[in-house]
């Protein structure tokens, strides 16, 4: 018989399938891999200068990963990806095929998350936030025993 526990575990993995398969739902529905949603998202959602290697640290996935994505959406004309100061670092930019596809896909996922959101109140929103942190925070610490 599981603990208590457990059985809040299998439930929270649950939830937390259950969120990732309604973004890659979305992804699909708008023709795009996870991927590229997620650099989309962040390039709308950071109104700064973004280089490759801050949207991986910002996804949490493997360089290699963000780079396909995005030698993709640089042959597809969505960004262009500019050399700055370090040469080995490039700044991702989006084109105005790219603004476009943003403006119809991201832009309304965003909006939907906000409208969504503010259905909670704020204690709700911040209980929200504060415990899925504290999770991250201590189940880190517990990765950090393997």
């Amino acid at each position: 018989m599981k603990n208590n526990s457990s059985k809040r575990m299998l439930e929270f993995n649950e939830v937390m399938k259950e969120n990732n398969d309604l973004y890659s739902n979305l992804a699909k529905k708008f023709k795009m891999s996870d991927c590229m949603l997620w650099i989309l998202y962040i390039l709308r959602e950071e109104n700064k200068v973004l280089t490759q290697s801050d949207i991986c640290n910002m996804m949490c996935i493997p360089k290699q990963t963000v780079n396909s994505s995005l030698k993709k959406m640089e042959a597809e004309g969505y960004i262009e990806l500019l050399n700055i100061n370090d040469k080995r670092s490039k700044q991702v930019s989006l084109t105005e095929k790219g603004l476009d596809l943003a403006n119809n896909t991201v832009d309304i996922i965003i909006s939907k998350e906000n409208n969504a959101l503010s259905k909670m109140d704020e204690k709700e929103q911040e209980l929200l936030i504060n415990l899925l942190r504290k999770f991250n925070d201590l189940l880190k610490d517990s990765f950090l025993e393997i």
